[in-house]
């Protein structure tokens, strides 16, 4: 398909994926989406595989919790996050895996951006 076959895109869905990449827009919280990936996680578990402080940790949390992109619910005094949101999940694994483990872009265009 080329560009000009392409349909137009409304302006709610530009809004959406502006709002979209503004959540995903920092390191951590591509971090805790990642991790969640392998499934359901509570706050003190995510805290030893994201280098975050407790505080920090909270507001990346939150975040990702008010934008819809991940749920949560209370058991005792545990709070489990999990992705609610498998389009934004999707965004994150699409764009992520294109960057190697090193930290070296697979494509270098990105690089310079």
């Amino acid at each position: 398909m080329t560009d000009q076959q392409l349909p137009a895109v409304s302006g709610f869905a530009l809004e959406r994926a502006a709002e979209l990449f503004g959540v995903l827009s920092t390191p951590a919280r591509l971090h805790i989406i990642t991790v969640l990936f392998a499934g359901e996680q509570n706050v003190t578990t995510l805290l030893t595989q994201v280098d975050l402080s407790q505080p920090s940790m909270s507001r990346h949390l939150n975040v990702l919790y008010q934008s819809g992109v991940l749920a949560k619910r209370r058991s005792g005094q545990n709070v489990f996050y999990r992705i609610a949101d498998d389009m934004a999940a999707t965004v994150c694994k699409a764009v992520c895996f294109q960057v190697d483990p090193e930290g070296k872009a697979v494509h270098s265009r990105f690089l310079k951006i």
